[in-house]
């Protein structure tokens, strides 16, 4: 085999595993880092490609699609497992749920008057839901990994830097997005959403520079909850656009 294609493969195996550590490692960075099972993977897989590479056979490819689709199981069960607990979107403002936009004039006219803290009542109850919600993806992302045909693997390794994010944002969004406005919608209530939600809008109600508009608080929340998730990965997989 030319010494140029086996300069080549090696190269995009080489690619391959750091992503694979990274992925694993970036979503390891919130809790304390301790060597597992996907890691040593990675690190035998850089290891054992060059002499197989120059002995003509090298990495059989069905390894790195498999050691990917393990670095995807983990890396989105992590993310899954972050966004889901007490504060995982509230205290993490790459991902917190804001005040909507459409209703800045309602919090303005709130805060003005002393009532803001109808406003913080609100944002904090929207993101308890999401983070209730959260670990209801870790099934659908792993289903979706497990579906994941083997030239897919290959176009993620071969890709670029957040190609396993896109694939799982078109592959797994649509069916998280239908499952999570049924199951935002309960949380909302369940947390006491919808009633912050009420009140502060019944408040602002009376005041006349504080204007009135339709809002979907199931959508939005739910948008916001999957755009969040989906940061979270797209970090964790290298897409220079999002800070990694």
């Amino acid at each position: 085999m030319p010494s140029t294609v086996i300069s080549e493969r090696l190269g995009r195996v080489r690619v391959a595993c750091v992503r694979i550590v990274r992925l694993h490692m970036a979503c390891l960075r919130p809790a304390r880092p301790r060597p597992g099972l996907l890691a040593g993977l990675a690190i035998l897989m850089c290891l054992g490609v060059a002499p197989a590479s120059r002995a003509g056979s090298g990495l059989d490819p069905k390894t790195a699609a498999a050691g990917l689709k393990e670095a995807l199981g983990v890396g989105t069960s992590r993310s899954v497992d972050l966004l889901g607990r007490q504060d995982g979107y509230l205290k993490n403002v790459d991902v917190r749920i804001p005040m909507p936009e459409k209703l800045h004039v309602v919090e303005k006219s709130l805060r003005t008057i002393g009532r803001g803290s109808l406003v913080d009542e609100f944002v904090t109850s929207m993101n308890r839901a999401a983070e209730t919600a959260a670990p209801l993806a870790r099934n659908v992302f792993l289903d979706t990994i497990k579906q994941m045909s083997f030239e897919d693997a290959l176009r993620i390794v071969r890709g670029h830097s957040h190609e396993a994010t896109d694939y799982l944002h078109q592959n797994a969004g649509p069916k998280l997005d239908t499952l999570f406005r049924s199951i935002v919608g309960q949380q909302l209530d369940k947390v006491g959403t919808t009633r912050s939600f009420d009140a502060m809008m019944s408040r602002a109600s009376a005041l006349p520079f504080a204007g009135k508009s339709a809002f979907d608080l199931n959508a939005y929340v739910t948008g916001k909850a999957l755009d969040g998730m989906f940061l979270m990965m797209a970090v964790a997989d290298g897409s220079p656009s999002l800070g990694a």
